[in-house]
């Protein structure tokens, strides 16, 4: 094979995997999610910051999914949000709030009960730290429908896998579900669109349409 073509296959590469990748797929070298000390300097540092986030959840509570998670957790932006020049907590308009709910619904009634506890590491953003982050220009994040979650307790990529693809294909489709899988135990759940992929951003990809994993799942029905 001469050089040339060596580089043109090794550029052709390049550009499928820029173009695939759906979302920031997080690394080992990536900083840990912002803490509750930091969301305490976050609220004081703007005036009326705090009667938006009590409202907020107020609201939480009247469509009865508070205290699913931590309020900290659910207003965590991004990992990269310091190397993106944004901000560790962010709450989404007003308008966007219904969005979250069967997101939540669904993480408390169909999620945790496989995986145990889980930890928020990213949810809304806005545009620029979307794309500063590596999101889909149309990714959920940017509406407030998605979380990029953690499980707590320790779990393999694999049992997390053999929990998740089989309520996500018998529930999956009536609560309009979401589901991708990032490297590790890292997963994202969002209520917009019923929809896997894995952590290239592509359907066939993800372990839940993989040929083995759909013929078991087929056999369960």
């Amino acid at each position: 094979m001469d050089i040339f073509r060596f580089a043109r296959i090794a550029i052709t590469a390049c550009l499928a995997m820029a173009f695939t990748t759906s979302a920031h797929a997080p690394s080992p070298a990536d900083p840990p999610p912002a803490t509750f000390e930091m969301y305490g300097r976050w609220i004081a540092a703007a005036p009326g910051r705090d009667v938006e986030v009590r409202a907020f959840e107020a609201f939480l509570v009247a469509q009865g999914v508070a205290g699913v998670f931590p309020t900290y957790e659910i207003l965590r932006s991004e990992s990269l949000w310091s190397e993106c020049g944004g901000e560790p907590f962010v709450l989404a308009s007003r308008a966007e709030w219904p969005h979250i709910v069967g997101t939540l619904r669904f993480i408390r009634e169909e999620v945790v009960p496989l995986t145990g506890e889980l930890e928020i590491v990213s949810g809304y953003r806005d545009p620029a730290l979307n794309t500063c982050s590596g999101g889909r220009s149309a990714s959920a994040h940017m509406a407030f429908w998605a979380l990029d979650l953690e499980p707590v307790a320790a779990i393999s990529r694999e049992e997390m896998i053999a929990s998740l693809c089989p309520v996500y294909a018998t529930r999956g489709r009536a609560a309009r579900i979401g589901l991708g899988f990032y490297d590790e135990t890292r997963f994202h759940i969002d209520a917009r669109s019923f929809r896997t992929w894995g952590a290239d951003g592509r359907g066939a990809s993800s372990p839940c349409n993989a040929p083995a994993r759909a013929r078991q799942l087929a056999s369960a029905q």
